[in-house]
């Protein structure tokens, strides 16, 4: 009975670390990445990781007089249970200040309440259910939403007589986030979704769903896939099985033609049009400062998409965190200063709404056309001030 109270009261007593602030080494501000960094997801991490060393090249590694420490953590996704064990240990052993990273949303749910208990403020680089940042106070989103992304692409879609569609997205929350905003302003606008299919998210064949889209002869097909292997996969199937020369148009959010993997997929991406916030090939000020940053700190990492972005952004607004807050980190001072966020990003102009710590940005139309020898994502219209339309 004596053993049983004592491992009871040491129970207690983690929690209760969990719950607490941390008092660490005070000349160092600690951020845990948790991403996946191994798997089918590791260009994830990897994209991310490449943001964040990008922004402190270019920045420094201290700030308010103190050093910025990253803990980088890989939960080889998607794995909601590592990713929530990871946040845990984060918290309580490595004693960070902020969590962040969380390309994916079954890993960024299952750790938002771990920050919550703990009053970390969680920096989300990539994840994109709608839903998230009503899961924990203490969590701010530098990356998008789904419906944000594609909302607009229903507008365009039935502007331009593409008024037939069939949907293919990933069987996920984010998927089924994708599906919904693209359905609604696309039939608001007189348009029509005739059929939406669903496929697995881990290694779906593509071939039977591409015929049968064939077969369905819509004006055109709107496709969410997470970015990487499937959009390379997707994309070699519509080629092959002539869904082109049938005259049936890919429209998509742009993970389907993502910067980093684009180059691979070459001239079978040409014509392609998606809605998305950021381009590599965006014209501005701050997208060349990113760009040459990101080359010299990754010197193999290849070209930088959507997800470095936002993890230079998020680290951009943990250093004004730290600027305002003299370096001494505390969680609801941090989100306060998180909601007031405005910056020129290297995708645009970007601020954090204080009513749902989601972010607003522009979102870009975009067709994928050569710019020399290389294909890029060329913007040619814009919806800017967009906030996340799930939350409206």
């Amino acid at each position: 009975m004596k053993f049983r109270t004592h491992a009871i009261a040491a129970l207690l007593a983690g929690f209760h670390v969990l719950v607490l602030p941390a008092a660490h080494a005070q000349d160092t501000i600690k951020v845990g990445v948790v991403a996946a960094f191994s798997g089918p997801f590791a260009d994830y991490g990897k994209q991310m990781e490449g943001g964040i060393k990008a922004y402190m090249a270019q920045h420094g590694d201290t700030v308010a007089g103190k050093k910025i420490q990253i803990i980088v953590k890989d939960t080889t996704g998607p794995s909601p249970e590592v990713a929530k064990r990871l946040a845990q240990e984060l918290v309580v052993r490595d004693k960070v200040d902020f969590l962040a990273g969380f390309g994916l949303t079954p890993e960024a749910l299952a750790a938002a309440p771990i920050a919550q208990q703990a009053k970390k403020p969680m920096i989300i680089m990539n994840a994109a259910t709608s839903a998230i940042t009503t899961k924990s106070t203490y969590i701010a989103r530098f990356s998008m939403t789904l419906p944000q992304i594609s909302a607009p692409m229903g507008t365009w879609a039935a502007k331009n007589k593409l008024n037939k569609v069939v949907t293919l997205v990933a069987d996920y929350g984010p998927g089924m986030d994708a599906e919904a905003a693209f359905k609604t302003t696309l039939e608001k606008a007189g348009g029509k979704v005739t059929e939406s299919i669903r496929v697995p998210l881990r290694n779906p064949e593509f071939a039977p769903f591409i015929q049968r889209i064939k077969d369905a002869k819509p004006d055109a097909i709107f496709v969410f896939v997470p970015a990487g292997e499937q959009s390379i996969a997707f994309m070699k199937g519509y080629r092959e099985r002539g869904l082109a020369e049938a005259g049936i148009k890919v429209i998509a959010t742009g993970d389907l033609t993502d910067d980093h993997v684009l180059p691979a997929m070459g001239d079978a991406t040409l014509g392609v049009i998606t809605t998305f916030h950021y381009s590599a090939a965006h014209d501005s000020p701050e997208n060349k400062a990113f760009l040459k940053s990101y080359a010299g700190a990754n010197p193999n990492g290849g070209r930088p998409n959507f997800m470095a972005v936002a993890a230079y952004d998020g680290m951009a607004a943990i250093y004004e965190v730290a600027r305002q807050l003299n370096g001494k980190i505390d969680g609801d001072k941090a989100m306060a200063v998180l909601k007031t966020i405005k910056m020129n990003s290297p995708r645009g102009p970007i601020a954090i709404d204080p009513a749902t710590r989601d972010i607003i940005q522009t979102v870009y139309v975009r067709k994928v056309e050569k710019v020399g020898n290389d294909v890029y994502n060329v913007e040619f219209d814009k919806y800017p001030g967009l906030k996340d339309p799930g939350k409206q």
